[in-house]
């Protein structure tokens, strides 16, 4: 599948112009740039930034990937791995919502994963670095709860470890779905 088109994004600095330093803006010694003191810290320390959500089923999901035991040393390693580290996290990291392993392939998930979700920017900074240090062999995916579920999984995805090829396909059928559910409702609206 192509990838899906770029949106356009606002500029970073939108509603900052005002406070841009200039480039002339003296060094420190390690020559680091002396940042402008508002007084406050960033909001984003205390909630995530839009358009991701800061619910209970928002802020973001690490989905980690890992192929079943097949007979190979290379994969039952790699198996024996993800159960180590899903208990690893549920020990490590008990205030974290974390899923049962999936043994197949779902939704635009093309292999058994387990998923955890991180609802507070406090979570997300402590537990990334920490899997970014553990993933080992694993693939993991980190995106954000938006709404937009292709965005999410594509433009606004990250991953540790090698990135794999998802099932976007399935974003259109969901698409296509919520359209129809959409037009239904209007119509009985309507009537």
């Amino acid at each position: 599948m192509d990838s899906p088109p770029m949106t356009t994004n606002a500029s970073p600095l939108e509603g900052w112009e005002h406070l841009l330093p200039t480039l002339t803006d003296t060094m420190n010694a390690d020559k680091s740039c002396i940042n402008p003191n508002r007084g406050v810290i960033s909001s984003a320390y205390s909630s995530f930034v839009k358009p991701v959500r800061n619910d209970l089923y928002g802020g973001f999901d690490f989905h980690v990937y890992f192929n079943k035991v097949d007979g190979s040393t290379h994969i039952a390693a790699e198996y024996k791995y993800a159960s180590e580290l899903f208990q690893r996290v549920r020990l490590e990291f008990p205030e974290l919502r974390i899923y049962q392993p999936v043994m197949a392939p779902i939704g635009p998930h093309p292999i058994p994963m387990f998923e955890i979700n991180i609802l507070t920017p406090a979570q997300f900074g402590a537990f990334f670095p920490w899997m970014v240090v553990n993933h080992g062999p694993l693939s993991v995916l980190v995106h954000p709860q938006t709404g937009d579920g292709l965005k999410e999984h594509t433009e606004l995805a990250t991953w540790l470890g090698k990135k794999l090829e998802l099932n976007l396909g399935i974003f259109d059928a969901m698409t296509q779905v919520f359209s129809k559910l959409t037009l239904f409702k209007q119509q009985q609206e309507d009537n």
